[in-house]
């Protein structure tokens, strides 16, 4: 049972660490593009 939860827990934490990886970046590229003035996706909205 204890070997059960440890290995649960393990592949939450992975899980949550590319989840927290990936918003990570996207938050850097909207803050960069904020700075530079670009746009999220390329391309030119206005």
């Amino acid at each position: 049972m204890d070997v059960f939860f440890t290995k649960k827990r393990i592949i939450i934490l992975i899980i949550v660490a590319v989840i927290g990886l990936v918003v990570g970046r996207l938050a850097v590229r909207a803050f960069m593009n904020l700075m530079l003035g670009g746009t999220m996706f390329g391309g030119d909205i206005l």
